[in-house]
């Protein structure tokens, strides 16, 4: 199994990293996609993954600190990007629940990373919260691209909107909330060939685990249970992920 979208640079694991690693690996975790939120969390997870074979890295600049990309971090974030273990650009995308940075400077940033994604023939991994049209409507602007929509919170109606546009659908542990119907039926909508499951650790710990800091190693109750609505063995699905994983991120996924 797979975590696919995590944020191990974040505070919370500074003083037990290892631990989780350890856990993760324990739990039968052999890969985990630790995201950039900006220029130096980008360069952090790159450390990380020198340090840990099972981590795997996207660099970018998240969509609440879009005002910090300019110039000069679009050429830091292609020079990290030649980094084996960077296997996408992200976390990038569109939230307009306004907590987050203006809806241009967003627009600018998510656009100019786009093109970044293409020129490097790198996937790209995406948030969209509020968003959903106004990141189609960026996507369909720029260059082909190809991608993760990380922490699905569309509801069915918008799976097939996001497959025609190439990109997997991502779910974490909002999906196990009792009050999360629309998400539930689009997890059941999506095919097995294009899901994933993440934790956005330490975010969003899913509902058995509810309350506590998100760690990777909780996929496995996220997955489970989206298994058991789909009618499938969680076993098979988790085998559909590391596929799905493996194509997406493409060699340096390993």
């Amino acid at each position: 199994m797979i975590d696919a979208h995590a944020h191990l640079t974040d505070d919370r694991f500074a003083a037990d990293l290892d631990a989780v690693i350890e856990r993760a690996e324990t739990a039968g975790l052999s890969r985990i996609l630790t995201c950039g939120e900006d220029v130096p969390s980008s360069e952090r997870a790159i450390e990380l993954a020198r340090r840990y074979p099972c981590i795997r890295v996207a660099v970018g600049i998240h969509p609440h600190r879009a005002t910090t990309c300019d110039d000069a971090a679009l050429a830091r974030l292609a020079d990290l990007a030649r980094d084996e273990g960077v296997v996408a650009i992200g976390e990038i995308g569109i939230d307009l629940s306004g907590r987050s940075a203006p809806e241009a400077a967003q627009r600018s940033a998510f656009a100019a990373q786009l093109a970044l994604a293409a020129e490097l023939r790198l996937p790209v991994v995406m948030h969209v919260r509020d968003g959903g049209g106004v990141a189609r409507q960026v996507v369909d602007d720029g260059p082909p691209c190809t991608g993760q929509l990380h922490c699905y919170s569309e509801g069915p109606d918008e799976v097939p909107l996001w497959l025609a546009r190439r990109f997997l659908l991502s779910f974490s542990g909002t999906v196990t909330y009792p009050n999360a119907r629309n998400v539930v039926a689009a997890a059941r909508a999506v095919p097995a060939d294009r899901i994933l499951f993440e934790t956005d650790a330490p975010y969003l710990a899913p509902q058995s685990h509810r309350g506590r800091r998100n760690e990777p190693a909780f996929v496995l109750a996220t997955l489970e249970h989206v298994a058991a609505l789909r009618g499938q063995s969680a076993e098979g699905l988790s085998n559909a992920v590391m596929r799905n994983a493996a194509a997406l991120f493409g060699s340096r996924w390993g």
